[in-house]
């Protein structure tokens, strides 16, 4: 699959992952809070940062009750109104340029995922390099043409949605002219549980829509989306916090400064690790090799001794005849003197 062009960045398998901060809702209503993260963001290395581009009002009804309420007591947000969680967790929309402007300041790509028409038109505007579909949205067709229409790269979480979905969803893009799809193997939930990630999922769906992989990761710590880099994921999404102890609307599955720089270290790391199939050792090792066991004399010998286990062992270092020839040689004659620590070689027979 061919490399990608995210504003000035490259993202590909033989790419650096790429890696994006969410900020979602950890900003707490506070745009200094929320330029803050973008400075941290970039200082731990960052590519991107993005935001989540709604109102409350756009994504469900001012309703307190009854199916308006989550009512999960597995869920991070359970008992809390629709309404009242996105009020909380929405950026302001007058915030983007400023935190767009700030990200592009620290050469950081800044985007963001819209949850309707209306805020793709206001992100245009904006001239984002690229969009983000979450989870929850991937089957919402409509929204899908018209993110494809603006001709932008694309990049859409997975989520709950089943092959047949992906399917119906990435046709949907492609037939709108998005030419250029990334897709985010996401489990969606809450904190996620490590068991639930299911990476061998990621080289299937590189495969099966023959598109770039990536993950859009909900489980505390990095090493599940360090192991995803080992599986052909070119981008890695987590969400970023400055600080747990201080709450944030997502801040018990975030990251913070010092966690998502060694994530950025540690995929980068997890990449140039993969590197080719080979064999012997590589050029580095070459040196080490007479390190390894070989046959050396280990008693004083005179011409007509009979090599025996005692003067003839296998030892460090590695500049004698291979170990493999000892059975070979134990019974033999030496044909001439050789002094303790001698090199076993084909000329002593």
């Amino acid at each position: 699959m061919s490399v990608i062009l995210l504003g000035n960045k490259k993202v590909g398998a033989k790419e650096a992952p790429f890696i994006i901060a969410e900020l979602s809702g950890n900003h707490d209503q506070s745009l200094d809070k929320a330029l803050a993260m973008v400075d941290a963001a970039a200082a731990a290395g960052a590519d991107a940062i993005k935001l989540q581009t709604y109102t409350a009002d756009s994504m469900t009804l001012a309703i307190h009750e009854g199916d308006f309420v989550i009512q999960d007591p597995n869920n991070l947000w359970q008992g809390r109104s629709l309404h009242s969680l996105y009020q909380q967790a929405m950026t302001p929309w007058e915030w983007h340029a400023p935190l767009f402007k700030r990200a592009q300041s620290h050469d950081m790509l800044a985007f963001s995922t819209p949850f309707d028409v209306n805020a793709i038109a206001f992100l245009e505007q904006l001239n984002v390099p690229c969009y983000k579909i979450a989870s929850f949205e991937n089957s919402d067709h409509a929204l899908l043409a018209a993110v494809a229409k603006t001709g932008k790269p694309v990049i859409m979480s997975t989520g709950m949605a089943t092959q047949t979905e992906l399917a119906e969803s990435v046709e949907v893009l492609r037939k709108h002219g998005c030419n250029q799809l990334i897709l985010l193997k996401c489990t969606s939930h809450y904190p996620a549980d490590p068991v639930d990630a299911n990476l061998a999922t990621i080289p299937h769906l590189a495969q099966l829509f023959n598109c770039q992989v990536g993950l859009s990761d909900h489980t505390a710590g990095i090493g599940v989306a360090v192991a995803s880099v080992v599986l052909g994921a070119t981008v890695i999404e987590k969400h970023f916090v400055l600080d747990r102890s201080e709450g944030g609307v997502d801040a018990e599955f975030s990251l913070e400064p010092d966690e998502f720089s060694a994530l950025v270290q540690e995929c980068k790391r997890a990449a140039v690790a993969l590197g080719k199939v080979t064999y012997g050792g590589t050029d580095k090792e070459q040196a080490s090799r007479k390190y390894r066991r070989s046959l050396y004399v280990a008693e004083d010998m005179q011409p007509g001794d009979i090599f025996t286990p005692a003067n003839l062992r296998s030892v460090r270092p590695g500049l004698g005849l291979e170990p493999k020839y000892l059975p070979m040689l134990l019974g033999k004659p030496i044909k001439k003197a050789a002094a303790k620590g001698t090199a076993m070689s084909w000329e002593y027979l």
